[in-house]
């Protein structure tokens, strides 16, 4: 196995102290022009726990994981993998059925309705 840059390794521990399942996370990590992309694998169950509440947790760790790459001169972006958006079984927003108005507010005679 390939020997593993400090920013994975902060990474994978991280993760792995936060989650139910840690025998399941690992990272992929590659670099480009753009820097560095650090993908994580996760069991779906742990989602959660990584995201966080409205994503705070996720945000934090993409932030200590920007300063780990700071360190050493390296622009460091997390991914959190999630194989049913990337494949396509979880369905969009857009797709989901929203509930539908019978009539409008004029046909309702809504006495608060002022059209200007």
């Amino acid at each position: 196995m390939a020997e593993t840059e400090n920013d994975q390794q902060f990474i994978e521990y991280t993760v792995k102290a936060l989650v139910d399942h840690p025998e399941d996370v690992r990272t992929e990590r590659k670099v480009d022009e753009m820097g560095v992309l650090i993908t994580l694998f996760l069991n779906p169950q742990d989602f959660g726990q990584v995201i966080g509440r409205n994503g705070q947790t996720a945000k934090a760790l993409r932030t200590l994981l920007r300063i780990v790459g700071a360190k050493n001169r390296a622009r460091v972006n997390l991914k959190i993998y999630e194989p049913e958006r990337e494949h396509g079984t979880r369905p969009q927003r857009d797709q989901q059925e929203a509930p539908r108005r019978e009539e409008s507010n004029e046909e309702s005679g809504d006495p608060l309705d002022i059209n200007l």
